[in-house]
């Protein structure tokens, strides 16, 4: 009978759309930290903490108001009290534990067994009651039995609390925890020079009359103010032995000291990238509206600036943490991420719906073009998706993916064929230029301000000298194409140079132009 009740209330739980959301709006509040409304929460119980300590300090030489009192021992701990009971009761599903042990057992076709199901649900409860910040939050509620002015005390364990709102100190915690055997390790060797010097001055000093270090205790007191080099020198050992000891513990207590400071320099070092990486995910999840870019190529380089000086904020993707740390320094918001896979999405924790507007494939490979679509597409069916097309022959392939907008590379040369066609250049070369049969192509190239002064000195380099031909520059300004265009034209941001010359002398000069540019 017993256990049909239970089973029945998890089950009525279970599928209570009130209580499941409002389950997981209190587990969003207190545990998850990209909810929006959970910083508020952690401002309002850091002031709480702030005021609680400041009247228990103020009430130890003045009168304090009644009503702070009573606002500090009974309100502000029956909130504590509430968040305690609350933390607790998010910590683990109840009634999915009783659901999957009652199918477990029907299963098997044996009675439901609720004692051992109830035992496991407290086996569950009981991890979070025995947690290191789940003990704080009890000895905060402490004061609320403020008769017992022992117990006023653990106020002061409320500053604790503030381990668990501020994120910084969190963050402090767990680049400390990476280095556990290192701190376990100088906390033994400092230990033992404690011990070992509290009795050697104990020793050489407890019976030497003008000797202020008549106690064991006195011996311990000495040793740890020594060895942190704190020295105080309200003791200090008046014999020659005594001394000689001093000598040695103000020795070792300069290696511990560095000992530490190494161990948390190295931890932070260590944990550097990862905070830093940390900070941009945080600051990704704050962005409302970016375009997207996957990939990080001369091409991406010309839009994200195009968004940056158009005010538009853009988040670029790039598996290769070479060309990361250099879209950093470009000072454009990058991330070491694979634009493919979904982890990365998830670890970004992006809202395609509410914050991509567009998302801009720029790899320099159609089949990964393809495959980041496909990936973005398992997450949102409405995000727009433009990428660029490599290979002619992969069009549909992209269509396919749900590519929205595809560009190609070479779709300026119908405008170039209709600018030359007065010329003194048959259309067989640009058919054989197109065909890509002979080793030859046909490439254009998005200039900036940089790469714009420096195109035709580049030009002049003896590597691309006769080598490598400028079939013509497109004024983006003035929409009009300039064929061979003399090297005093006047080339500005924006405009797009047309190239021809072997895969490999294009790539390279598109490489170099780039650094040049960069420099």
């Amino acid at each position: 009978m017993i256990g049909r009740w239970i089973v029945g209330i998890a089950f009525f739980l279970h599928a209570s759309p009130r209580y499941r959301h409002s389950k997981k709006f209190f587990h969003n509040l207190l545990e998850n930290p990209s909810y929006p409304y959970k910083k508020f929460f952690d401002y309002t119980m850091m002031v709480l903490i702030a005021m609680s300590v400041y009247i228990l300090i103020l009430h130890v030489k003045h009168d304090v108001n009644p009503q702070w009192l009573f606002f500090n021992n009974y309100v502000v701990s029956l909130i504590f009290l509430v968040e305690y009971l609350l933390r607790l009761w998010v910590y683990s599903d109840t009634s999915k534990v009783i659901i999957e042990e009652y199918e477990h057992d029907l299963f098997l076709q044996r009675p439901f067994r609720w004692v051992s199901t109830l035992r496991l649900i407290g086996v569950k409860k009981l991890e979070y009651v025995v947690s290191p910040s789940a003990i704080i939050d009890i000895l905060a509620i402490m004061p609320f039995f403020h008769e017992m002015r022992l117990l006023r005390v653990f106020i002061l364990f409320r500053v604790f609390k503030l381990f668990r709102y501020a994120k910084s100190l969190t963050q402090f915690l767990s680049i400390l925890s990476s280095k556990k055997f290192e701190l376990f390790t100088l906390a033994v060797f400092a230990t033992v020079i404690i011990i070992v010097s509290s009795v050697l001055i104990y020793v050489m000093e407890a019976n030497n009359p003008a000797s202020p270090i008549n106690t064991l205790f006195d011996a311990l007191y000495w040793s740890v103010v020594t060895i942190f080099t704190v020295g105080y020198g309200d003791l200090v050992p008046v014999t020659t032995e005594g001394r000689t000891v001093a000598m040695a513990i103000i020795v070792a207590g300069i290696a511990v000291i560095s000992f530490a400071t190494s161990i948390v320099v190295s931890a932070f070092t260590e944990k550097l990238d990862e905070i830093k990486e940390d900070k941009l995910i945080e600051d990704v999840s704050k962005i409302d509206r970016f375009y997207l870019i996957c990939g990080y190529t001369p091409l991406a380089y010309q839009i994200a600036s195009r968004f940056k000086k158009s005010g538009k904020k853009a988040v670029i993707l790039e598996k290769d943490s070479e060309k990361v740390a250099q879209a950093q320094k470009e000072g454009f918001l990058a991330l070491a991420f694979d634009s493919g896979s979904l982890h990365s999405y998830h670890a970004l924790r992006i809202d395609f719906e509410k914050q991509v507007i567009s998302v801009i494939l720029l790899q320099e490979s159609d089949v990964y073009n393809i495959y980041t679509a496909l990936t973005i597409r398992e997450l949102s069916k409405n995000v727009s998706l433009l990428s660029i097309l490599v290979h002619n022959e992969n069009r549909r392939k992209l269509s396919l993916a749900g590519i929205d907008e595809i560009v190609y590379t070479q779709e300026l040369i119908g405008l170039i064929s209709k600018e030359v066609s007065g010329r003194p250049v048959a259309f067989e070369v640009i058919h054989a230029l197109r065909s890509e049969n002979n080793g030859v192509f046909m490439d254009e190239i998005g200039l900036d301000s940089v790469m714009a002064k420096r195109f035709f000195d580049t030009c002049r380099l003896p590597l691309f000298h006769k080598r490598l031909i400028v079939l013509g520059v497109y004024k983006t300004k003035e929409k009009m194409f300039f064929f061979n265009p003399p090297e005093n034209i006047v080339i500005h941001e924006r405009d797009v140079a047309i190239v021809i010359g072997t895969r490999a002398l294009i790539d390279e000069f598109k490489t170099l132009l780039h650094k040049k540019g960069r420099r």
